[in-house]
């Protein structure tokens, strides 16, 4: 049975979400330009800075707090403190290895505290239970490649594989710069 997906995104909100493949950064970035208000941005010492410029397609840059830790253990104590402020509309999270249950558990309670929305971009396989949701995405060929038309943008296979409420399924997805949303092209096959 096909799940729409307008039933899982936008991500729903005052939940911790989680997201991981080649896509997770773009997926993080589009995220961020569907919520109101501020958007915190938490990464450790380790990763590359996301550059607020770089994410202009997607979202203001004006509204991002870009912030940076020590190790994983700064980004979730970090992470936990944004969402439990309610101060950001989206909290995304930057995590290099394995989440156990009970931080994820702990996130979980801090975004339904908040009413705010937490991603964690995450590396394949390392997610928590606790999660609400979790995507893998990833770039797949799209008209015109290997470059699209200058209307057109990159096309994404969005595969929700993990969904506490629902059915799992995968879609084709693209960016539409004009009217600033996802648009989906197909449900992914195969």
């Amino acid at each position: 049975m096909s799940l729409p997906f307008s039933s899982v995104y936008p991500l729903k909100q005052s939940r911790a979400h989680e997201v991981c493949g080649d896509g997770a950064l773009a997926f993080a970035a589009i995220a961020a330009g569907e919520v109101k208000g501020p958007v915190v941005w938490i990464s450790d010492n380790r990763q590359p800075t996301v550059n607020p410029e770089g994410l202009v397609p997607y979202c203001d840059p004006g509204r991002l707090l870009v912030t940076r830790t020590g190790d994983q253990l700064g980004v979730l104590a970090s992470a936990e403190t944004a969402l439990r402020s309610g101060a950001a509309g989206l909290v995304v999270a930057e995590i290099g290895g394995p989440i156990g249950l009970t931080e994820g558990r702990r996130l979980q309670l801090a975004a339904e505290a908040g009413r705010t929305t937490a991603l964690l971009v995450i590396p394949e396989g390392a997610g928590s239970n606790a999660a609400e949701t979790r995507w893998r995405c990833g770039g797949v060929p799209g008209p015109g490649s290997p470059r699209q038309n200058q209307h057109d943008s990159t096309h994404w296979r969005w595969s929700l594989i993990k969904n506490k409420i629902g059915t799992l399924s995968e879609w084709v997805v693209r960016w539409d710069a004009a009217s600033h949303r996802v648009i989906v092209v197909s449900e992914a096959r195969g």
